[in-house]
């Protein structure tokens, strides 16, 4: 190995021990602040509070994030991987596979409630960060390419607007994910509900040779509404 080759690693070596243990640090900011909304019911976060439970200095939240608002947005990208999960849902027919969709991101709020409860309470919030954050361009798009795909097999009428049939998509999907924040919905009717308002708006929407096609999958997200209706009336 040359000199200049050891001069150079040598050089490199802290530069790359300092942005390992920034990224440390950074990964354990995070996860404290998620562990906080989830005990708290609150992005209010106190950035004193949070680099306690981090053990890092009062001033290293703020050098590696620079507010608390950008830390709360941190920990959204940190748990957004379930996009990666959400594009290998897809199936051969495009209306199971927004029905999967909706499937993975229940799943995903269920696991964790109180700290998925927490965010959407702060959707509802329409001055928040968190709002901007979760309904984004990006999202709107994924969203948007969904139905843009049942559209492209030829199963909604030609004068359907995707993007105004998006929104009808996610008016309903607001609506019941604040039933299911207020307590009002039971945690077992979540994903049915939502699935059972996306069938029969893409029923209404549907071109003539799918209208059988979308009633048999209304049928079947009903039934399942059913089941699950059911189950919790014998837990009760």
């Amino acid at each position: 190995m040359s000199e200049q080759t050891l001069r150079k690693s040598a050089a490199t070596a802290p530069a790359g021990r300092r942005e390992a243990g920034k990224e440390e640090r950074r990964r354990r900011i995070i996860h404290a602040a998620k562990e906080m909304i989830r005990e708290t019911g609150s992005t209010g976060l106190s950035m004193r509070a949070l680099a306690e439970r981090a053990s890092v200095s009062l001033a290293t939240p703020y050098n590696l994030f620079g507010s608390r608002g950008a830390v709360v947005l941190a920990v959204l990208e940190d748990v957004r991987d379930f996009r990666a999960r959400f594009a290998e849902a897809r199936t051969g027919d495009p209306v199971d596979h927004i029905l999967a969709v909706v499937d993975l991101g229940v799943d995903y709020y269920l696991a964790d409630p109180a700290f998925y409860t927490t965010l959407w309470r702060e959707v509802f919030n329409v001055s928040g960060e968190v709002r901007s954050a979760i309904y984004n361009p990006r999202r709107d798009e994924f969203w948007l390419g969904l139905v843009n795909d049942i559209a492209a097999a030829g199963l909604l009428r030609e004068d359907v607007d995707t993007r105004q049939l998006l929104r009808q998509l996610d008016h309903q999907f607001r609506s019941v994910m604040l039933d299911w924040v207020a307590g009002d919905l039971c945690a077992i009717s979540l994903g049915p509900t939502i699935k059972l308002g996306y069938a029969l708006i893409l029923c209404g929407a549907a071109s003539e040779p799918a209208r059988a096609r979308l009633e048999a999958r209304v049928a079947r997200c009903q039934a399942e509404l059913n089941n699950a209706e059911e189950r919790k009336a014998r837990e009760a």
